[in-house]
């Protein structure tokens, strides 16, 4: 059988497309917001599942099951410890506590929900975020915040762990 022109193309490009294999790309995204009206940072993170669950047993050394039938309320603790000691934010140079109040899950993603209360309204943010730097060299954690109708973002690698906004 002889190969027609039209059909060398289409099987160059799929010889091609399938000698590489998957990479994953390693990402989380923060989402920072002030609310002036409250006096609050309202934080959301957005994480992949299965590597949130790698990263509690490299930590932990402890089998987790986030976003499954069998999580626990165990699972659900070392989750929220190992956000909190690797997210970090002061606020005009003071250093803030940060308050978990709930997850969810969509597809493979684990969205937790956090907060800082008592907030003076933000001249500067100085965030450290590194989470799975530990498990992935090549992570990336984003960092967008909204301080008075003002957008900023960072982006955070096991290079550059942390930066400082000017939110005036």
């Amino acid at each position: 059988m002889k190969l027609k022109p039209k059909h060398i193309f289409p099987l160059i490009l799929f010889l091609t497309l399938t000698s590489f294999g998957a990479h994953k790309f390693y990402v989380s995204i923060y989402q920072i917001n002030y609310a002036p009206e409250k006096r609050m940072l309202q934080i959301t993170s957005r994480i992949f599942t299965d590597d949130l669950n790698d990263a509690l047993f490299r930590k932990f050394h402890v089998k987790t099951n986030l976003g499954e039938k069998n999580e626990s309320a165990e699972d659900i603790a070392l989750m929220k410890k190992y956000i909190i000691q690797n997210f970090s934010i002061k606020i005009n140079g003071e250093s803030k506590a940060i308050n978990y109040l709930s997850r969810e899950f969509e597809n493979n993603v684990t969205i937790c929900y956090f907060n800082v209360k008592d907030a003076a309204k933000p001249k500067t943010l100085d965030i450290q975020n590194t989470a799975l730097f530990d498990l992935f060299p090549g992570q990336q954690n984003i960092i967008q915040t909204t301080v008075s109708g003002k957008k900023q973002s960072l982006l955070l690698t096991s290079d550059n762990k942390n930066g400082v906004l000017n939110c005036e």
